[in-house]
């Protein structure tokens, strides 16, 4: 689920651009690939991981691997289940499927959990800043305990609301998604932006709502233009505050 791939459904001509006098009183964020890394996705990382350590090495054999080992967590773990447990179980489900042994899986979870929380540290700062200026929000495709992860991530007291697509019933690019945070913060589309580096479910999901977006690319942009005309590009997380008014 953090990674599944989805279309996007009908979509107005475009969404309210972000410019300079936008009155912005919210900014919700993706989760995986967006506030633990500048643009990666978790399977793109774990495609690298498991590359390394001579499991996989064409990713059209690894990516269906990762979509079944991702979409058998969703729903199916407590919502208690800690950061390092979830990867662990994931990781499992790759490996095993790839010929990978425990010594091998446990390591490539080791590595992942603590890339990841590096790069939660990293932007921990940043949000900590935007929080004293506007409400934060995630809304991310996950499992069904990502509350229970930002608290192990640390940053659970910098959000004001957190969705789980597997909570709610509903993922990205669903407008229904980015409408239940809307609601928990009572806010309008337009009152939000919506930062994600994902152009399918993030970006065209924040449009169908008509939520101002900011595409997080990283270092390696992909193919394609941004989801509307005059849409913002981040390379990294770390230059947000620059583009929000």
């Amino acid at each position: 689920m953090v990674d599944a791939s989805a279309g996007s459904p009908g979509l107005p001509a475009t969404s309210p651009p972000l410019g300079a006098h936008t009155l912005i009183g919210g900014v919700l964020f993706d989760f995986g690939g967006t506030l633990d890394a500048d643009g990666l996705t978790w399977k793109t990382r774990f495609f690298r991981l498991c590359r390394e350590e001579g499991l996989v090495a064409d990713p059209e054999r690894f990516d269906p691997v990762f979509h079944a080992a991702d979409d058998a967590l969703v729903g199916a773990i407590p919502a208690t289940l800690p950061f390092r447990d979830t990867v662990h179980r994931l990781a499992a489900g790759v490996t095993r499927a790839l010929g990978g042994d425990d010594t091998v899986h446990t390591r490539i979870a080791s590595h992942f959990v603590d890339e990841t929380l590096e790069g939660v540290r990293r932007n921990t700062p940043l949000l900590s800043r935007l929080s004293r200026r506007y409400r934060l929000g995630i809304v991310s495709n996950f499992y069904g305990n990502l509350a229970t992860v930002c608290h192990n991530a640390g940053i659970h007291s910098l959000f004001n609301v957190i969705i789980d697509s597997a909570r709610v019933g509903c993922a990205k690019p669903d407008p229904r998604i980015f409408q239940s945070a809307l609601d928990e913060l009572g806010m309008m589309p337009a009152d939000a932006v919506f930062v994600g580096d994902s152009l399918p479910r993030d970006m065209a999901g924040a449009r169908a709502i008509g939520m101002p977006h900011i595409w997080l690319v990283g270092d390696g942009a992909p193919p394609g233009a941004p989801c509307c005309p005059g849409d913002r590009v981040l390379r990294s997380l770390g230059d947000l505050e620059g583009l929000l008014p």
